[in-house]
């Protein structure tokens, strides 16, 4: 979410993993939500920019991403506990 305030960036982090929770059904805590937003926007452009050489601009795109990172990183979060 580069160029994005703090504060939009923690806003567009608590909608993107609120999002991913849904589609994922899981459960979290808003402050989980909004890590994994943010975390899934960091994941979600450097897949991007890894496969298109770009990524989504604009708030509605880098919302798209982060949900899509946060999605990867539930996934994963599930993966790595069912291992153990």
């Amino acid at each position: 979410m580069e160029g994005f305030g703090w504060i939009l960036t923690i806003i567009l982090g608590a909608i993107a993993g609120w999002i991913a929770e849904r589609v994922m059904k899981g459960e979290h805590s808003l402050v989980m939500n909004i890590i994994l937003g943010i975390v899934g926007a960091l994941v979600g452009n450097w897949l991007f920019r890894l496969l298109f050489d770009t990524t989504a601009g604009g708030v509605f795109g880098q919302l798209i991403v982060a949900v899509i990172g946060a999605c990867i990183l539930i996934w994963l979060g599930r993966l790595l506990r069912s291992r153990t």
